[in-house]
C-alpha cells in the first residue's frame, strides 16, 4: 500500500478515531452500565411476566414495563457517558480527576492493562573494586535489554525510564506500578581480572516474590554468552513466543571485543535522545570513543549506528549544518545495514537521516516501519513515527504512536511532553493536562510543566491567573 494513498490514510484515521472512541466508552464505564442495565431489565421483565398475572394485574402493564425498559436503555447509556458517581456526588465525567474514576493518568483515560509478559530490566549494580567497571556493568545491562527489545511478544521498558532506578532503594512493587510491568529483573556484576560474576533475579512485581535467581561465574571471554543465557531465561520464564528470527537474534553477539563494547557503552551514556538535543560537548566526547571502538572492531554494527545518530543530532540541532556531517550520518547508517542486513538500528538511523537531511517523511516512515518490525519495543521508533505523522498533519496516527512511546518509556519527560503538546494542538485539553500532571510528578523541578498546564487553562477558559502564578514561581536565574 502506497504511503501517499489518500484513501488508505483516511481509513487509518477512521480506525484510529474508532479505537479512541471505544477506549473512551470503557473509561466512562458505559459498558459496565449497559451490562448492568440489561441484567436488571431482564429481572424486571421476569417479575412482570411471572408475578403480575398472579395478582390479576392487566397485561397492558406488562407491556408498559417492557416498553419503558427499552426506552430507558439509551437514556442510561447517555447518562453513563456524561456523568459519573464520585464520593462527592454525581459529577460530569470531564470534571472528575482520573484518580477519582479509579484510573491512572493516561492520554486516553483508562489505566492500560499490565501485560503478563512484561518486564523492566533495572541497571545492574557494579560490585567490582574498580569503580571504572561501572561502564562494564552497564554493558551487561544494555546487552540484555537490547536482546529483549527485539521480541514482539514481550513488553520491555526502555532504557531512559529504567535508568532512573540506577541508585537508591528499590521497591519492586512501586517500580512495577510506575513502569506498567508485571516483572522486574535486577542484578549485580563483579569483574576481577579475567573473571566475571553476574547475579540476576527475576521478580514478580505484583507480589514481590522471586521467580528465579541465578549466578554466572565465567571467564571474561564468555561475557556475551552469559547475557544470551540471561535473556533466554527471561523469555522462558515469561513464556514469550519467539519467531525464528528472534530466536537467532538472541544468539548474536554485538562484538567480539569486550574493550570495544566498553567504549561503546561509554559513548552511549553520553547520548541521551531527549527530543531537545544533547549538549554539543557530549557529541565531541562520544565520537572519539566510537572511533576507538571501531578501530578495535570495524564490524561493530551498534557502534556504527550510534555514530550515525550522533552525526545526525549535531546537524539537526544546529551545531554543524554542513553537508559533510550529513554524509557521515548516512554512511554510518548504511554501514550498519551492510554489516547486518535487516538490523533494526540500521533502519532507525537511516530514518533519522531522511528526516533530518531533507524532511523526506515518506522515506523516513518506510525505514521506521522496517525498524519497528525488528525493534517492536524501541520507544525511539514510536516517538519518531509520532512526530513525523504530526508534521504531516495526521493527528490521530500521531497520538497513537506517541502514546505507544509513552507506554514503552513511561518516565521519559520528552515522551510525555510530545504527547501532551500534540493533544493540546487537538484541543483535547483534559487529556493533555493528565499527561502533564504525570510529568510533573516525575520531574517536579521542571518549571515548563506547570507553565504548560497553566497555558491549557488560558486556551480552554481564557483564564490568565494560573499562568501568572506559574510564571511567578520560576526562579529569577531562569
Amino acid at each position: 500500500m502506497a504511503l501517499s494513498d489518500p484513501n488508505a490514510n483516511r481509513a487509518v484515521s477512521r480506525s484510529a478515531a474508532l479505537k479512541r472512541f471505544f477506549v473512551e466508552l470503557k473509561r466512562r464505564k458505559v459498558y459496565r452500565v449497559a451490562v448492568a442495565y440489561v441484567v436488571v431489565a431482564w429481572v424486571l421483565v421476569q417479575v412482570a411476566t411471572q408475578v403480575f398475572p398472579f395478582f390479576d394485574i392487566p397485561n397492558w402493564t406488562t407491556r408498559l414495563v417492557i416498553l419503558a425498559l427499552v426506552l430507558g436503555f439509551p437514556i442510561a447509556v447517555i447518562l453513563a457517558w456524561a456523568y459519573d458517581i464520585t464520593p462527592a456526588g454525581i459529577k460530569r465525567t470531564e470534571d472528575v480527576p482520573p484518580d477519582a474514576l479509579g484510573t491512572a493518568p493516561n492520554a486516553f483515560g483508562p489505566t492500560p492493562v499490565v501485560p503478563e509478559k512484561s518486564v523492566a530490566v533495572l541497571p545492574f549494580e557494579n560490585l567490582s573494586d574498580d569503580r571504572e567497571n561501572t561502564f562494564f556493568a552497564d554493558g551487561v545491562h544494555d546487552d540484555i535489554l537490547s536482546s529483549l527489545t527485539r521480541i514482539a511478544d514481550l513488553k520491555v521498558i526502555s532504557r531512559t525510564s529504567v535508568q532512573q532506578y540506577r541508585t537508591g532503594a528499590r521497591n519492586v512493587r512501586e517500580i512495577g506500578q510506575a513502569l506498567g510491568v508485571a516483572h522486574v529483573l535486577e542484578g549485580t556484576v563483579r569483574r576481577a581480572g579475567n573473571r566475571v560474576r553476574v547475579n540476576a533475579q527475576l521478580i514478580n512485581a505484583r507480589t514481590d516474590t522471586h521467580i528465579w535467581a541465578e549466578t554466572f561465574d565465567r571467564e571474561l571471554t564468555d561475557l556475551f554468552a552469559i547475557q544470551t543465557e540471561l535473556a533466554e531465561r527471561i523469555v522462558r520464564a515469561l513464556q514469550a513466543n519467539l519467531s525464528p528470527t528472534e530466536m537467532a537474534g538472541l544468539q548474536e553477539q554485538p562484538t567480539k571485543s569486550v574493550e570495544a563494547y566498553d567504549l561503546y557503552v561509554q559513548a552511549r551514556d553520553l547520548f541521551r535522545w531527549s527530543g531537545i538535543g544533547d549538549p554539543h560537548e557530549n557529541g565531541e566526547k562520544a565520537l572519539p570513543l566510537l572511533e576507538q571502538a571501531l578501530a578495535r572492531d570495524p564490524q561493530f554494527a551498534l557502534a556504527h549506528y550510534l555514530t550515525s545518530r550522533i552525526h545526525g543530532e549535531l546537524f539537526w540541532f544546529g551545531y554543524d549544518k554542513s553537508r559533510a556531517r550529513l554524509a557521515q550520518s548516512k554512511a554510518a547508517a548504511e554501514t550498519v545495514l551492510r554489516l547486518r542486513p535487516g538490523m533494526g538500528e540500521g533502519h532507525l538511523a537511516l530514518a533519522f537521516y531522511h528526516y533530518y537531511s531533507g524532511r523526506d517523511y515518506e522515506s523516513a516512515i518506510r525505514e521506521l516501519t522496517l525498524a519497528q518490525h525488528a525493534l517492536p519495543n524501541e520507544s525511539d521508533v514510536a516517538s519518531a513515527l509520532g512526530m513525523i505523522e504530526r508534521r504531516r498533519g495526521r493527528w490521530e496516527e500521531s497520538v497513537l504512536h506517541l502514546e505507544r512511546a509513552r507506554q514503552l518509556d513511561p518516565r521519559n519527560i520528552s515522551a510525555l511532553w510530545n504527547l501532551s503538546e500534540t493533544l493540546t494542538f487537538l484541543r483535547r485539553y483534559a487529556e493533555a493536562d493528565r499527561v502533564l500532571a504525570e510529568a510533573a510528578a516525575i520531574a517536579p523541578e521542571a518549571h515548563m510543566i506547570p507553565i504548560a498546564r497553566a497555558d491549557l487553562a488560558l486556551r480552554e477558559r481564557g483564564d490568565t491567573a494560573p499562568l501568572r502564578q506559574a510564571l511567578q514561581r520560576v526562579p529569577e536565574e531562569f
